[in-house]
Parts: C-alpha cells; structure tokens; sequence
C-alpha cells in the first residue's frame, strides 16, 4: 500500500482501486486517508461518499471500515476525500507538539510519556515532579524563534522496509516520527502553551494555535 499522505500530505482527493474487501474492512492500494499513529488523530474522509467509520493498521497496511452496503468490490476505481481543513490543522498542531518536545528534551532533559494531537489542540506529558509553569516563557521564546525563521522540514525514511520515517531540521533535530508534516516552520505558526497536571509526577504542556485559519497550497 502506497501511502500518499507521506508523499503529498497536502492531497485531499485520491481516485485509486479496491485491493481487498473483507466485510465492511476494506484496503486500497493507495491512500491518502491517515489512520492514528504516533498520537496523531485519524483523518475524517470519506469513500465515493461513504463515510470511513475507523481504520487500523496491520503491518504497513491500513484498513478502513465503512458501513454496511458500502458495495465496494475488489478492482473497482473509487474516490477518496479527506476533511482539509481537519488535516491542515492536525499537520500543524503535530509539528508544534514536536517542536515543543524537543525544545523540551534538550533544554531540561524530561522524558515523555504521553502525547496526542487533536484538531483543536495538542498536549504532550513529561514525567516530572516539578511545576513546569516557570520553563514556558523559555520554551515559547525559542519556540517563536524557530516559527519566525521559516526553517524547512525534511522528512523521508530512515527505513523503507519497514516504513520508518523521519523529519529533520538542519542544526536543529532529526527525530522518527511518522506523522503528516507541513513543509516547513512558517507554516506551522504561533501558539499558546499552557501547563496541567493529569497525575502524580506528570507535567503536561497543552499547544493551542494562535491562527486557527488553514495555510493553503
């Protein structure tokens, strides 16, 4: 299964072919529909207009289940749409959730231990017992700095095989991740970064976009 959401993840429309039908699961052999991975939410797309209902991956495949007398055969040419401005938002509070983290390793060395990316907001936990309150203004102004330089975001695979992937900032990082990513900082934009605290010797920082207005192509 080649998947376009790596290669294009600014495509939202796809015309590709059934490759299995097993039930309502069904598999194509191309898609730009992504399914949750790394704490990145699942597009909301739809199949000739037949909403996905869920998807899950098996190996280096995914498979999306539709509802009943979706009527879908193998071999047959079909349409696949994604919600943009869902993906759009899901691309940039992604990349920032990134930013953050790393910002965050490399400054005070926190181990993450939980993550996940909405299209409204993105939060990132860190196993720790100190108040993080005091480290945000840091981690923003270093945060602004990268947004306001425009840097571009290399990604590729570290692994074709097994379908690893990376993004990489010169003299900034280089970490795995397989998500969707815009192209480069700019597009990313300005947030707001707030702290909470899901549980004992937990620190979370919430991510907010400033400008909830999507960067178009």
């Amino acid at each position: 299964m080649k998947k376009i959401f790596w290669d294009n993840p600014y495509q939202h429309e796809l015309t590709t072919t059934v490759a299995s039908v097993n039930g309502n699961e069904i598999l194509f052999d191309e898609t730009i529909i992504f399914s949750f991975c790394g704490g990145q939410e699942s597009d909301k797309a739809t199949v000739n207009d037949i909403p996905v209902i869920s998807s899950r991956m098996d190996g280096n495949r995914i498979y999306y289940t539709v509802a009943d007398g979706h009527g879908f055969n193998l071999g047959d040419r079909i349409v696949q749409r994604i919600d943009w401005l869902r993906r759009n938002r899901l691309m940039r509070l992604h990349f920032a959730a990134e930013l953050i983290l790393e910002l965050v390793t490399q400054k005070y060395g926190l181990e993450k231990v939980g993550a996940h990316i909405s299209e409204t907001k993105s939060r990132i936990d860190f196993a720790s017992d100190t108040n993080i309150s005091g480290h945000l203004p840091e981690i923003l102004t270093s945060y602004n700095e990268i947004i306001a330089a425009n840097l571009p975001i290399y990604k590729d695979f570290s692994d074709v095989e097994t379908q690893r992937r990376f993004w990489k900032i010169d003299g900034f990082a280089q970490v795995p991740c397989g998500g969707t990513h815009v192209k480069s900082t700019g597009e990313v934009g300005y947030v707001t970064l707030k702290r909470d605290r899901p549980g004992k010797g937990v620190e979370r920082i919430e991510i907010r976009l400033v400008d909830n207005n999507p960067t178009h192509e």
